[in-house]
């Protein structure tokens, strides 16, 4: 299988879990010191969010970055929020993963459907969203392929635009379900702390 690189670094990782709220929350803590937290539905096993952390240079914990789930809201005073505060009819980019595939929604594009074309950029490894209109422009990642070192495939890529959102779809490869299958029953491992049960349960 491809990568399996990635699969051996989450499992030798020290790694803790912790349920809270219907969702199994692991935190992930790797030898070069970078840290990774995911939660996950309880009931269906979805990924609701990642997010991860480095060092910073001064050897402090720096920001945490969300890869996927909703971003979260700055914590800014209310002048500071004030003279910052982002316009509400921007484009918001969100990614919101299935079971099967890895999904972006893109709020806020009231355009209709034709307008918009979506692309795999394979020599620059990221997808790339073009409006006819050059009303907007992105191009954008795919990190879990990047870290099982497999190729994009443009027939894999699909797109839908309803209520001002366009929905981006992108079929996750075999190799991929097969790696998180396997990651799932590593997680069902660990022995979850309930919310209130003080520290995680560390593995």
């Amino acid at each position: 299988m491809a990568g399996p690189g990635w699969l051996e670094r989450l499992r030798a990782a020290g790694k803790t879990a912790l349920l809270r709220d219907g969702k199994r929350k692991i935190h992930y803590l790797f030898e070069d010191g970078k840290e990774m937290a995911e939660e996950y539905d309880v009931k269906t096993g979805q990924l609701v969010s990642r997010k991860w952390r480095e060092k910073s240079t001064l050897g402090g914990s720096g920001n945490w970055q969300v890869e996927v789930g909703e971003p979260a809201s700055p914590l800014l005073g209310a002048l500071e929020s004030e003279l910052i505060k982002e316009s509400s009819s921007n484009p918001v980019f969100v990614r919101k993963d299935t079971l099967t595939s890895f999904q972006w929604r893109i709020r806020n594009l009231p355009y209709p459907r034709e307008v918009y074309s979506v692309s795999v950029e394979k020599e620059q490894r990221c997808c790339v969203i073009r409006t006819t209109n050059k009303k907007y422009y992105k191009k954008f990642p795919i990190p879990d392929l990047d870290r099982y070192q497999l190729p994009l495939d443009a027939a894999a890529l699909s797109f839908t635009h309803a209520n001002n959102t366009l929905i981006i779809t992108y079929k996750k490869p075999k190799e991929i379900l097969a790696a998180e299958e396997e990651l799932q029953k590593e997680l069902k491992k660990i022995k979850a702390a309930n919310s209130g049960d003080g520290d995680c349960t560390t593995q």
